[in-house]
């Protein structure tokens, strides 16, 4: 049986697995409070204990986490908890558990994803002996590289979305220098994420359109009423997101030469698919002359399966396993 999981600050999923050539089968999928536990291992073992057939033999283990993770080790900042895959190896019996960081999880699953986990935004002219990569807007902005060695996709990780945010039109200018005032310097993540919707109400909003003491999601209400049309502000903050997004996904496609396909994961996109269809997005992805032919052939496809992440984990845990 593979182990897989997806740890978050707030949420972890904890998967079993049964093994498979290619994408391995889900056999029980659990969700935890990340909080509530004192170490992932606590966490790993009430797991495995509640199994109905009993505890199962673990023969490979794999787990995404939302940082950056620097010899099998991640800190998780919110939680207040380090993620050790050499105290769960040692806990499981196995003589390793790869961490990988989320964006990279993710990217293992592309490869074993199919035409119904993913909403086509430019089906484009793929080449695929070339390279992919991928983003991901959720609460943070994270980015991975899929390198083709010639024989598979070899997903590498990134802290890009940390990288400056390069504003394209004067809105963007200003946007720029609202941020550095507020901030000390603009990212990314602080205009593509939730925090980044959170930041842009601010910004295009004179005066709230809510009561902002009682509304605790800001972001939700920024693609609620800008998707609806219920508030001018919120559809130009909405705007800057989706154009800001679809440029920084064309950036990505030019640093990872990504002529096999760009692919967007994460919670927001598919909840705000209407908007990025529109054509504000693939604009700001194509305006990249004089390199405009290599963006225009390169898919661009949304992640729709919310397990991405737990299922990439898995396919990665199943590739260590000899068939």
């Amino acid at each position: 049986m593979l182990l897989a999981g997806d740890i978050g600050g707030t949420k972890t999923l904890l998967g079993l697995f049964s093994r498979a050539p290619l994408r391995p089968l889900p056999v029980a999928v659990q969700s935890y409070a990340t909080t509530k536990y004192a170490s992932l291992v606590t966490m790993v073992e009430e797991f495995l204990q509640d199994q109905p057939q009993g505890r199962p033999r673990i023969e490979a283990a794999s787990l995404g986490v939302a940082g950056p993770v620097i010899d099998d080790q991640a800190e998780l900042t919110n939680v207040g908890w380090r993620v050790d895959g050499r105290e769960l190896a040692v806990a499981l019996g196995l003589s390793r558990v790869r961490l990988f960081n989320d964006l990279v999880a993710i990217a293992h699953s592309v490869p074993v994803l199919d035409s119904s986990e993913l909403h086509v935004l430019q089906a484009g002219e793929p080449n695929l002996s070339g390279n992919a990569a991928l983003l991901a807007a959720g609460t943070g902005m994270g980015q991975s590289f899929l390198f083709n060695d010639g024989h598979r996709l070899v997903p590498a990780p990134s802290e890009a979305g940390h990288a400056d945010f390069a504003a394209r039109t004067p809105r963007e200018l200003r946007l720029s220098e609202w941020l550095t005032a507020k901030y000390g310097r603009a990212e990314v993540e602080q205009v593509v994420s939730g925090l980044g919707l959170r930041n842009l109400y601010h910004f295009s909003h004179p005066s709230p359109c809510v009561d902002l003491e009682t509304t605790p999601d800001l972001a939700a209400v920024v693609t609620t009423k800008g998707m609806a049309g219920t508030c001018a502000h919120c559809r130009e903050a909405l705007d800057i997101f989706v154009e800001a997004y679809g440029a920084e996904a064309g950036n990505l496609a030019l640093r990872a030469v990504a002529t096999r396909g760009i692919y967007i994961g994460g919670g927001i996109a598919p909840k705000i698919l209407p908007a990025l269809s529109e054509p504000h997005f693939l604009a700001a992805f194509r305006a990249k002359s004089p390199l405009n032919d290599l963006v225009d052939n390169a898919p661009v496809k949304v992640i729709l399966n919310p397990q991405a992440g737990l299922l990439g984990a898995a396919t990665a845990a199943n590739a260590t396993v000899h068939y």
